[in-house]
């Protein structure tokens, strides 16, 4: 062996020892929700999701951020493909952003309670991290239903043990939402990130933000 081809292989050998380098170390964060998390209605680049990445890639190089959310995905649907996208994906860290579909269908709160309960169980084996989405449904469902709905996330999240977003829309404005009233536009998206980050930024290894 040549000396230079020599001192090359030994530079080589101690960039792939570096920290940031190694493709081993990369983590990969599973989104996986609804249109609230696909960017209904929005160019696709503009969803929260996207500017996660961004701010990953800023921030946390070492994560990748895959969005396996579906526009009007339920709890029960999320259930039937949960074991493929965490088989698929490997994750360390899920965003579990699913139920306002079954609220606004009026779905029984059992049903929804049982159905997310089995994809925070799902989600969370293998020691990943689990961050869980709340939602709240518009008033004209009935409080006594909204309550309901609303009170599920918290329940849950304490039952199971994982970090809670109360409220994903707590911060977006009446007129941030489209002609919909259900799903925010893109000049929303930037403050629905910061409300995940919020939470998300504990379950991230390194906390340098």
């Amino acid at each position: 062996m040549k000396l230079s081809t020599f001192f090359q292989s030994i530079i080589l050998s101690a960039c792939c020892l570096l920290p940031g380098i190694s493709g081993a170390q990369q983590q990969t964060i599973l989104v996986f929700g609804d249109s609230l998390s696909a960017a209904y209605g929005i160019p696709r680049e503009s969803g929260w999701v996207n500017l996660l990445q961004q701010e990953l890639e800023r921030s946390h190089p070492q994560y990748q951020v895959v969005n396996a959310s579906i526009s009007g995905e339920t709890v029960s649907g999320g259930r039937q493909r949960i074991t493929q996208a965490l088989r698929q994906h490997s994750p360390s860290i899920v965003l579990l952003e699913l139920g306002a579909n079954d609220g606004l269908r009026g779905k029984p709160i059992a049903d929804i309670d049982k159905n997310l309960s089995a994809l925070i169980q799902q989600s969370g084996k293998s020691n990943r991290k689990v961050l869980l989405v709340g939602m709240q449904l518009p008033p004209n469902y009935g409080k006594n239903y909204t309550d309901q709905f609303k009170a599920i996330y918290p329940r849950l999240a304490q039952h199971h043990n994982v970090a809670l977003v109360p409220f994903m829309l707590e911060y977006v404005l009446p007129e941030q939402f489209q002609a919909d009233n259900l799903h925010p536009t893109a000049s929303a998206q930037a403050q629905i990130l910061q409300t995940i980050l919020a939470k998300l930024k504990p379950l991230l290894k390194s906390n340098n933000f």
